[in-house]
């Protein structure tokens, strides 16, 4: 039933949680009650007065590339969903331009919301782990990266509240995200206009007359746009530069329409308009703290990483496929693999991924350490961008005509592989 390596994860966590609760004096009961009677949206009633963060995951005087006994783990669990359920489900969600309720369902049975969130609130995170959230995006992304957008898209909201919201936001909103079903919710950056710049939104948040905010703007290319219960709106506030806001769905002045593009057609991908959205004075994220600022340069910066992390993965299913297909195709009495074009060519896929894979876990690793990153999430962006679409057309050109018809999965990874360059935000490690 394809459920043991979901049933190794669930044991994992279960005899981590015990430990550490142990360890801490703090029965389980009580953990698992405080995130359940939270469940369904309210404030719990003994909600923390001080929002719960992660910290780096490693000190400042470590940098180790080389995966954990638990990433390692994960890693495993995370390629077997991918080769097991992505895969076979990826074509059909391309074609339907929507990922599955049932995949959805089963990768949000791998836990990897707890995984983000802080064990106060009910997850299992005790650090903020770019690298370890790296290795799920490529693994997730070797199986489909349509599909990964979509699993992945809630959870850029989460660490968005994570890393930002109040302790009266994180009480709010998080529970729902630990409950049974999965719960779509999106991050939105990017907006339709020319060298467009994430740090400089023209999507703008104004008072209202009641204390609240009303927001004006459109973002574009957004996952899961269609049926996302909230939105992470990055707007601008005049005084105070690119914030977020957290904007429910069905508000009045918001509208939603798909938006089918080239590539990434399982992630649902939309169109999100605010004429006038009127949302709280408390749906702006960071509001609690002052003193701790805002930062939207740090989400950028993970996003950039993000996306170079699937760009890696679907650029490592592009080599895993061509190198069997070239070896077992013949022409002229030899495997097409023996010409030296293409052998060549095979070599220089493996190359620049190894370059590519380098650079996005430098990032990740330096993120880590608590460092920023804006040079290593723009190198990593600027390479991964530029040599994931050179992959992706390669893989086309050695299957020949086999790799223009949809009987190959190679033209969909290089349609897919296309929008590493073009989108900014929706992803966060």
């Amino acid at each position: 039933m394809r459920l043991r390596g979901l049933m190794e994860t669930a044991i994992y966590h279960g005899a981590r949680l015990g430990t550490e609760a142990i360890r801490g004096g703090v029965p389980a009961k009580s953990r698992t009650s405080g995130a359940s009677s939270a469940s369904s949206g309210a404030t719990a009633p003994n909600a923390p007065s001080e929002p719960h963060r992660l910290g780096p995951a490693q000190s400042a005087d470590v940098f180790d590339m080389r995966p954990t006994e638990e990433q390692a783990l994960i890693r495993d669990t995370m390629r077997r969903f991918a080769q097991e359920i992505l895969r076979p489900a990826a074509r059909a969600a391309d074609d339907a331009a929507s990922a599955p309720p049932e995949v959805l369902a089963q990768a949000h049975a791998l836990g990897l919301v707890g995984l983000a969130v802080p064990e106060a609130l009910g997850g299992v995170a005790t650090a903020r782990s770019a690298m370890t959230g790296a290795l799920i995006v490529e693994d997730l992304s070797w199986g489909d990266m349509g599909l990964a957008a979509a699993i992945l898209a809630p959870l850029a909201f989460i660490q968005a509240i994570v890393m930002w919201g109040s302790a009266d936001q994180q009480a709010r909103y998080l529970p729902t995200f630990l409950g049974d079903r999965f719960t779509p919710a999106a991050l939105a950056l990017l907006e339709p206009q020319p060298l467009f710049d994430p740090m400089r939104p023209r999507a703008s948040a104004v008072r209202s007359h009641d204390g609240g905010w009303e927001l004006w703007g459109e973002k574009a290319l957004v996952p899961l746009a269609s049926t996302a219960e909230w939105f992470a709106v990055a707007a601008n506030v005049l005084g105070k530069g690119a914030r977020l806001f957290i904007v429910e769905r069905g508000l009045r002045g918001l509208t939603i329409e798909p938006e089918t593009a080239m590539g990434l057609r399982a992630a649902a991908l939309g169109r999100v308009r605010l004429k006038g959205v009127r949302v709280a004075e408390d749906a702006l994220l960071g509001s609690d703290a002052p003193e701790e600022g805002f930062d939207l340069g740090d989400i950028v910066d993970r996003a950039r990483v993000a996306w170079g992390a699937m760009a890696v993965g679907s650029a490592q299913a592009v080599l895993d496929y061509v190198v069997p297909y070239t070896n077992a195709r013949v022409a002229f009495g030899e495997p097409i693999s023996n010409r030296q074009a293409v052998a060549f060519m095979i070599a220089d896929i493996a190359i620049e991924l190894e370059g590519m894979r380098l650079l996005v876990h430098r990032a990740a690793g330096r993120l880590d350490r608590g460092e920023r990153v804006v040079r290593q999430a723009a190198l990593a962006r600027l390479q991964c961008s530029s040599k994931a679409m050179k992959i992706g057309s390669d893989g086309v050109q050695l299957l020949g005509g086999h790799g223009f018809i949809k009987e190959h999965p190679v033209e969909r990874w290089y349609r897919d592989l296309r929008a590493v360059g073009v989108l900014e935000g929706a992803l966060l490690v």
